[in-house]
């Protein structure tokens, strides 16, 4: 339990999901971690050494799922499991429950008289928005035979539970709407951090395209590949995932798939990039902003979270990238066009000051002033 200051000594429960790397969702929580230094940790699954030492350095708790065959890898194989996990978490005692969820986190049984904070990165995406990605016609045999009802029931179920949250803050007004449709309820917006100073501008970059991404089917590095492919451009792919064998398979000469890098290996090749290419339709994407951090340009899918970070020619502000409509090759392909036209000039310096909006340390503040308030009972 940790008693925080300039929160009026609350005892603080943080709920998070899984721990099995260091994504988008995880540097939220690390900034969480940061706040309340002493907060006990919930989590389905935790695989050791796989997140940074802010977090890995708390008590940590786990739930059953930890202990069953291959958890740290195959855990979202036990999603019919997960509800019964998340509630048998025990939370006697905490004042403030602050929970970072795209599956599960936000429905944590709550005491009474505490009070509940949902960060919430989307309403659970494997029953919501990307059922069919997850369990569609490329699923197995058994996938598609027993998701549908079970689906249906942790739809009522997601929905039912979301009733313990006393407040939901969305990672964007994209999410925030979908929050709206899918729970009926109101979302505050707070958007993710971008760690600037972790990144800076090469003077000469590169000539090759970027994408940093989980290869998952969502993201759509398909796309990257493909148009690359076609114009004979050269592309960089940082990221792992269950698409990986397959983009390997579509990957032309000039394609080439770097796996995992840290942090460090990471912003060297964003600083040395011509630009991030970002075709999926994201809740929020930190992916641009470290681009932008960097002074790179974003040629991204103009919907979703991509259209509150990237301000694309026109907007009344210096432009940090490009928009493509229709979510193909052919889309992407005419915008890679675009941009090598000239016809628009990008300031690196004009880049960085946007990434700078989204900063940590503003991000910490503004979370922090918001549970404030939450915590004293004000709007």
């Amino acid at each position: 339990m940790a008693l925080v200051p300039g929160l009026g000594g609350a005892k603080v429960a943080l709920v998070h999901d899984w721990l099995t790397g260091m994504r988008g969702g995880e540097r939220c929580l690390e900034v969480f971690c940061e706040l309340f230094p002493s907060a006990d940790l919930y989590t389905l699954v935790h695989a050791r050494g796989s997140v940074a030492p802010v977090i890995e350095q708390r008590r940590i708790v786990t739930s059953f799922i930890q202990r069953l065959p291959q958890a740290e890898r195959r855990y979202r194989h036990y999603l019919p499991l997960f509800p019964a996990a998340v509630r048998a978490f025990d939370l006697s005692g905490y004042d403030l429950v602050l929970s970072s969820s795209h599956a599960v986190a936000k429905s944590v049984r709550v005491p009474a008289g505490a009070r509940h904070v949902c960060y919430c990165f989307t309403p659970m995406r494997y029953i919501w928005d990307l059922y069919d990605d997850y369990f569609g016609p490329q699923a197995g045999l058994v996938a598609r035979l027993f998701m549908p009802p079970v689906a249906a029931w942790l739809r009522r179920w997601d929905r039912a539970t979301a009733a313990g949250v006393h407040h939901f803050v969305a990672i964007s007004r994209f999410v925030a709407d979908r929050i709206r449709r899918t729970y009926g309820r109101d979302a505050d917006v707070i958007y993710p951090p971008v760690d600037v100073s972790r990144f800076r501008i090469e003077d000469s970059p590169g000539e090759f395209y970027l994408v940093v991404s989980a290869l998952t089917p969502y993201k759509r590095v398909d796309l990257a590949v493909e148009a690359c492919n076609r114009l004979g451009r050269r592309l960089v792919v940082v990221g792992t995932g269950p698409e990986e064998r397959r983009l390997r398979a579509l990957a032309g000469p000039t394609v080439e798939l770097l796996g995992w890098r840290d942090d460090a290996q990471t912003a060297e090749l964003y600083a040395h990039c011509r630009a991030l290419l970002f075709p999926p339709l994201e809740d929020f994407g930190i992916t641009p902003l470290e681009a932008m951090a960097s002074g790179r340009p974003v040629i991204a899918y103009g919907q979703g979270g991509a259209r509150e970070t990237v301000v694309p020619p026109g907007e009344g502000e210096p432009p940090t990238g490009l928009f493509f409509d229709h979510q193909t090759v052919d889309g992407l392909t005419d915008a890679i066009r675009r941009f090598e036209s000239g016809a628009q000039v990008f300031e690196p310096k004009a880049l960085r000051r946007r990434a700078e909006v989204f900063d940590r340390p503003l991000f910490k503040e503004r979370v922090h002033t918001y549970l404030r308030a939450r915590l004293a009972g004000r709007a």
